[in-house]
């Protein structure tokens, strides 16, 4: 992963509907690219069709820009390629102009560890960029990443090129989640908006983690803050096992959704939505603190990527999160807003702890289940199966009578059939 601790100085930018604009995102995008943000324009106005902001706001970042000695300018919006360019041409010479999803990029190039997310974000960025080459704008990005001496037209190859190799490369993950299943693990998945406490409902669930395992020096209240603060500190998913209920499972908390993200981005570097749809149950973990508008919003967007991804809505349990920042009045209009969106959300602080059993309760109730009662032969074989029964689903009960052993289980219907024919091998060995 490179050091992208001193990259350099830059401004945002951002074009507002309403007085104050708000830069408060953007700014903690471009310093978790690496950059210190000297200073910021906004504007409010229709967006200005040539350069987004209108002239004279452009002349006037071009001013704050030499000011600040900046080396970057970050729009907060998709500009077009002539956009870009206009922009760029009224800057000082040397500074680079990004829009929100080319920033954003950055961070994805930065963080990917594995070949496979490196190969993802590249073909990503290639497809943004190749419009923008067409039009003529930021050619010298392309001359940098094409072979050289190659024409500028061997991009379209190069995408083709790593189409196919992303095709051929086997999904770890599909393997990984193919092997648990077997083993009798349910899959979890934790999805929502970055900065939701995502992260932070891993360290309570998970058997292995607690919240002073993310910031051993710090209390628990420094320690969430840091952990949901981390923008796109890795764009692996990270898994730990959990015991829900007496159930074994697998707990995914998968890279968070960032405002005006467009789904093609996501899907190119991580596979965020796939762990989703191939979940058993989703957690939709939504920032109760939010604005009303932009809670909304968040929650509505994040449902219609779900739904993209093919995930029922009855496998997703919605929670709403950080309830200790707000009152008992505010909590409930937080529910009654939620309910035609997302019907019976679970009001929750994970910070605090509270109602996280209520749910692991929720979850576990939509995990597929199977109940069964096994009667074996008192035998080395029955005390196996009743261990191996520990280990794989939740044991409701273990009755030892005269020369027999009675196990009641439920878990996922895979693990109750293995269960079965190891009673049953239990007793043909008796």
């Amino acid at each position: 992963m490179a050091d992208t601790s001193h990259r350099g100085i830059a401004v945002v930018a951002r074009l507002g509907d309403d007085h104050p604009v708000d830069t408060t995102e953007i700014e903690a995008l471009t310093e978790a690219a690496g950059y210190s943000v000297a200073g910021r324009v906004t504007q409010t106005r229709a967006e200005d069709a040539g350069t987004h902001l209108g002239t004279g706001k452009v002349e006037e970042l071009a001013e704050v820009v030499e000011e600040g000695a900046a080396r970057l300018v970050v729009v907060d919006g998709e500009l077009t390629p002539g956009q870009s360019h206009a922009i760029a041409s009224a800057m000082p010479e040397g500074v680079e102009v990004y829009d929100r999803y080319r920033l954003v990029l950055e961070i994805f190039s930065d963080r990917a560890g594995t070949r496979r997310a490196q190969l993802q974000v590249e073909l990503a960025r290639l497809r943004y960029e190749l419009p923008r080459l067409t039009e003529g704008a930021d050619e010298g990005w392309f001359n940098k990443r094409v072979e050289k001496g190659s024409p500028l037209y061997d991009v379209r190859d190069r995408i083709d090129e790593l189409e196919r190799t992303l095709n051929r490369l086997p999904d770890p993950a599909e393997k990984f989640r193919n092997r648990r299943r077997e083993e009798g693990f349910d899959l979890v998945t934790i999805a929502g908006y970055t900065n939701a406490g995502k992260s932070t409902l891993l360290h309570r669930l998970a058997d292995d983690l607690t919240l002073v395992d993310a910031e051993p020096d710090h209390p628990d209240e420094e320690a969430v803050a840091s952990i949901e603060d981390r923008l796109f500190e890795t764009l692996e998913t990270t898994t730990r096992r959990a015991t829900l209920d007496g159930r074994p499972t697998l707990l995914t908390d998968t890279v968070g959704y960032v405002s005006d993200l467009p789904h093609w981005l996501v899907e190119s570097f991580s596979e965020t939505l796939s762990e989703a749809a191939a979940a058993d149950v989703v957690i939709l973990l939504a920032d109760a603190s939010d604005p009303h508008e932009e809670f909304r919003e968040k929650l509505r967007v994040s449902l219609d990527v779900l739904d993209a991804q093919g995930v029922d809505r009855d496998r997703i349990v919605t929670a709403l999160n950080k309830v200790n920042l707000l009152d008992d009045a505010t909590v409930d209009r937080r529910l009654d807003e939620t309910a035609d969106l997302a019907p019976a959300p679970v009001p929750i602080s994970v910070a605090a702890g509270t109602n996280l059993d209520r749910l692991t309760d929720r979850v576990v109730d939509r995990l597929p289940t199977e109940r069964t009662t096994l009667t074996m032969p008192s035998s080395d074989e029955a005390m196996r199966t009743v261990s191996w029964a520990y280990d794989h689903a939740a044991v409701e009960n273990v009755a030892y009578r005269d020369d027999t052993v009675t196990i009641a289980l439920s878990g996922r219907p895979t693990v109750i059939e293995r269960a079965r024919a190891m009673a049953e091998g239990a007793d043909t060995k008796s």
